[in-house]
């Protein structure tokens, strides 16, 4: 009895002793993963989840999914009408803080709007009629809680000067209006059928340097523009350029300036500069900046009133046509010579008018952490620019000052441009007889106080610290702004954000690699020093898809890599390099070119007596490599799931820990 026990117990003892062994064993032994062969798509497939992404990433169907029909109709009509949805919810505490918001962004945008109408060279009930009808539009369909609608004033010095390269306003006013209410259809209709296709990432094109750069130049113009009103002066260059602006401003100085008028201007432009300041250090105190441009507005019309320094050369307003928005759909060019002008004029002022109210948009949603719907908010802003320009408006979109103001206000929903454009409509009908004896210089100021706000000195030191190219296409607009015309900057923004996509596109950055210190983790050997290379072995990785575009410049950028270490290890003496891994993680993609590339890779290499290896590419360019029979020609025990994989099969017998 004793004895088979003990017979038993030696037995256990030998059995834990083997499966220990064997376990040792399995840890000690190399696995290799195979790298998976995607599932083949069929032509229709494949296209359609090439569309699907591009234009459907977000699967904007997916509230509809398994529905009734009614619901479907619900949900339809909320997608197009987004206050259907929220306004369920709706309660009098958010209608207290939208009502507070409303009146103090109506407080600030009726004297920028009466401003904003004089960039655009239109009469300034104009701008208001702008800060009506499109708000009450936007509030029904829009998706944006805290964008405030109205005229901005880029969009406004960018169409206005667009505008009068066509048609003087001084001889021909009527062809003018119906021009840029023309316009105003077009950048409408350019605006919703990029939302209403889901070409959204269209303005995703034009960078956030180019932008910054654009802003501070447009906002330079745009007060270089109101020191007409400022200094009070009669004749006035056409140009927008700093040095005819300049030029022009100097040359009245000996009897084209009013004292009176720089005295009023200068005065109030402090006292605003003053507010902003204000609210800029106390959170709290937000409305002073809000309504400061209208107590200036009053106060400077109070003066005017009392002391009549308009017969002194002061210039005023005069008069501001009373009344709503009169119908202009007769007054739109649908055919003519004007027809294509406006056609042009539009597209440009929407584009202009979309990217700026896109941009506020995602800011304050991001802030609010909601989401904002990009091709919704398109469709919205097109469809109030259209039924704008049937309403003598000309282009709004969502104005940076005047959404902040909104926004640290309290607003809630988009029921506070509901009361902006309440206080709006109240003005047309009943005060604006009262800005006849307004100055000039008052809204000459309210603008310059305005615009400084683009000017982002901290954004473009920060641009300047992150990337150069960024820099020069920042400042590249700005300058095109500034020294020549807006639509030149513009088209210098674009430009220069093309060519960093095709310098990023036919340049990508490839390098080599070296294993981490006691891990299985390869990196940069210039950004982790510790990295050591493998002997025996370069590891290149390549950080872009492999497109026609470029694919010649990787094939002989990788083998400039492959000849720089070749040449290291002849001068140290040391063992030549058998193995070429290439790290395509980051290889999003690859075309027939890129194939031919590699192709002609593997070529160079068998000449040089070195095996290409590949690891870890991605399940498009594993599918491309199987289509083209490229894996047969380097072999299928060459492509590898990840680096140390690769390295483990190519060099079993090194000791690879550093």
């Amino acid at each position: 009895m004793s004895k088979r026990v003990t017979d038993e117990l030696g037995n256990m003892e030998m059995d834990v002793i083997s499966v220990s062994s064997s376990r040792r064993s399995s840890e000690n032994s190399t696995y290799v993963h195979k790298v998976g062969k995607p599932p083949k798509k069929t032509l229709l497939k494949e296209i359609g989840c090439i569309v699907k992404e591009t234009f459907f990433s977000d699967d904007p169907l997916r509230n509809f999914k398994d529905q009734p029909r009614s619901r479907k109709f619900v949900l339809g009509l909320q997608a197009v009408f987004p206050i259907l949805e929220w306004g369920r919810h709706y309660s009098l505490s958010k209608f207290k803080g939208d009502f507070i918001a409303g009146l103090t962004i109506a407080s600030l945008c009726i004297p920028q709007d009466i401003g904003y109408a004089k960039l655009a060279y239109l009469p300034p009930q104009y701008g208001l009629y702008s800060s009506f009808i499109p708000p009450l539009i936007y509030a029904f369909m829009g998706s944006s809680r805290d964008i405030a609608i109205g005229p901005v004033a880029v969009v406004s010095l960018l169409l206005g000067t667009l505008l009068h390269n066509e048609i003087d306003p001084s001889k021909n006013p009527v062809d003018y209006r119906r021009l840029a209410f023309t316009a105003t259809f077009f950048a409408g209709v350019t605006q919703a059928t990029i939302g209403f296709f889901r070409l959204g990432f269209l303005i995703d094109f034009l960078s956030h340097a180019a932008i910054v750069g654009f802003m501070a130049g447009a906002a330079v113009t745009v007060s270089l523009q109101q020191l007409k009103g400022l200094l009070g002066i009669k004749i006035f260059t056409k140009k927008t350029d700093i040095v005819s602006v300049m030029r022009s401003v100097f040359y009245a100085a000996h009897h084209g300036w009013n004292w009176q008028t720089i005295l009023i201007g200068l005065s109030f432009l402090a006292f605003i500069l003053v507010a902003k300041y204000i609210g800029k250090k106390k959170k709290k105190l937000f409305w002073v900046p809000a309504i400061a441009p209208m107590i200036s507005i009053v106060l400077s019309t109070f003066f005017m009133y009392i002391t009549r320094a308009d017969k002194h050369g002061v210039q005023i307003v005069k008069h501001i046509r009373s009344g709503i928005n009169p119908p202009s759909v007769d007054e739109i060019f649908f055919s003519g010579e004007y027809l294509a002008k406006g056609l042009r004029i539009g597209v440009l002022a929407g584009m202009m008018a979309l990217t700026e109210a896109v941009a506020i948009g995602r800011t304050f949603a991001s802030m609010k952490d909601y989401q904002l719907d990009g091709n919704k908010e398109m469709v919205a802003l097109g469809t109030m620019n259209i039924v704008g320009s049937m309403t003598s408006c000309y282009v709004a979109t969502g104005g940076f000052s005047r959404s902040a103001v909104n926004y640290m206000a309290g607003c809630h929903t988009t029921v506070s441009n509901i009361v902006m454009s309440g206080v709006v409509l109240l003005t047309l009908e009943l005060i604006t007889p009262l800005f006849k004896y307004t100055p000039n210089a008052i809204l000459a100021s309210i603008v310059i106080s305005a615009v400084i706000s683009l000017i982002d000195i901290e954004a473009m030191t920060l641009i300047w610290k992150i990337d150069k190219f960024d820099f020069v296409a920042c400042m590249g607009a700005f300058f095109g702004v500034v020294f020549s015309s807006v639509e030149i900057g513009l088209l210098i923004a674009v430009l220069i954000s093309f060519v960093k996509i095709l310098f990023q596109v036919t340049r990508p950055r490839t390098s080599v690699l070296g294993k981490l210190p006691r891990t299985t983790v390869y990196r940069n050997i210039r950004i982790y020093p510790d990295a050591a290379k493998v002997p025996g072995i370069l590891i290149v990785r390549v950080d872009s898809a492999i497109y026609f575009s470029n694919s010649n410049y990787i094939k002989e950028r990788i083998l400039r890599r492959l000849m720089d270490e070749e040449e290291k290890l002849k001068e140290n003496s040391q063992p030549r390099i058998q193995y070429l891994v290439v790290e395509m993680s980051p290889v999003t993609d690859i075309d027939t070119s890129g194939i031919h590339a590699m192709e002609e890779l593997l070529r160079s290499l068998e000449k040089r007596d070195v095996k290409l290896v590949l690891a870890n590419p991605a399940p498009v360019v594993v599918d491309k490599l199987h289509a083209s029979k490229f894996h047969e020609m380097i072999g299928e025990d060459k492509i590898f799931l990840t680096v140390e994989d690769a390295v483990k099969t190519c060099a079993p017998k090194m000791d690879l820990e550093p």
